[in-house]
């Protein structure tokens, strides 16, 4: 398993690769196994994944929280 520090690491660069295809450029991230992917701003889904999937092996999981219902 990967330290919390990797992951961390790791989701700052892809937030950064996201920003980064968002104004038009191509970009690099390493993955966790030691290889690298060069993403090309048609995507973005694909990087916005690898960031999902970071934050939930980190815990933060995004998303919304089943609804509770309410009784008053």
């Amino acid at each position: 398993m990967t330290d919390e520090t990797t992951l961390r690491r790791r989701l700052t660069e892809a937030e950064d690769a996201l920003h980064r295809l968002t104004i038009g450029k191509s970009v690099t991230v390493a993955s966790g196994d030691g290889s690298s992917i060069t993403y090309a701003p048609a995507q973005s889904a694909q990087l916005r994944l690898h960031i999902a999937e970071l934050k939930i092996k980190l815990g933060e999981c995004a998303g919304y929280a089943p609804a509770m219902p309410r009784f008053f």
